[in-house]
Formats: structure tokens, C-alpha cells, sequence
């Protein structure tokens, strides 16, 4: 749906709990594919009920300060989270790719 482009992490989120049993309180750190400020704070209104942690969501910056590389978004996203998670010792995280207008992906990580 148009009108819903921005959201789209939502449905991603919610799909990756009802498929795993994980969710907020399983995982150390969160990386959320973010263009736009407002993104985030629709997302985060939309995932709220589900336990979100605005404290381990994108720790280091977003997608607005540490870059949205067209094509590699992805790639930057998980990288950053799985170096966060074993910086800090952590060993589980969940990140959100974007697949371009208005797709998205939610993906669940552990570090062995």
C-alpha cells in the first residue's frame, strides 16, 4: 500500500515473531533501517505493543548518520549489528533490510 511505504518494517517485525516465538525481549540489539526520521517514529508507534526498546534500537546512529547506500543498505545494516553486538558481548539481534519502495525484510541474528 502507498500510504503505508515507511511501515513496511512493521509487518516485517510482526512476520518474524509469528514465524520464530522470538521477539523484543530475546534480542540484545536492534538495527532499523531508517531513510527518514519520521520512519522511526512510525515504527516504533507500530511495534511499541510488542515490547520495542527504544535503548537498543540503533545504538550507533541510523541510516540518516552512518549512511543509506542505495543497493548495499543491507549489507551496512547487518555489519553494523553483528560488529555492536560483539563489541558489547551481546549475542542476539534483530535488523530490518529495506528492499526498496516500501519492502522490507526482518531478520533475527546470533552470534556463536
Amino acid at each position: 500500500e502507498p500510504h503505508l511505504m515507511g511501515e513496511s518494517p512493521i509487518t516485517a517485525v510482526k512476520n518474524l515473531i509469528d514465524r520464530t516465538g522470538q521477539g523484543f525481549k530475546d534480542w540484545d540489539l536492534v538495527e532499523l533501517n531508517e531513510a527518514f526520521a519520521s520512519q522511526f517514529l512510525a515504527v516504533e508507534a507500530g511495534l511499541k505493543p510488542l515490547g520495542w526498546d527504544r535503548e537498543k534500537v540503533n545504538i550507533n546512529g541510523s541510516g540518516i548518520g552512518l549512511g543509506h547506500p542505495v543497493g548495499s543498505t543491507g549489507a551496512r545494516i547487518v555489519v553494523t549489528l553483528l560488529y555492536a553486538l560483539k563489541k558489547r558481548g551481546f549475542k542476539t539481534g534483530m535488523a530490518t533490510l529495506c528492499g526498496g519502495g516500501g519492502i522490507s525484510t526482518a531478520t533475527s541474528w546470533e552470534l556463536l
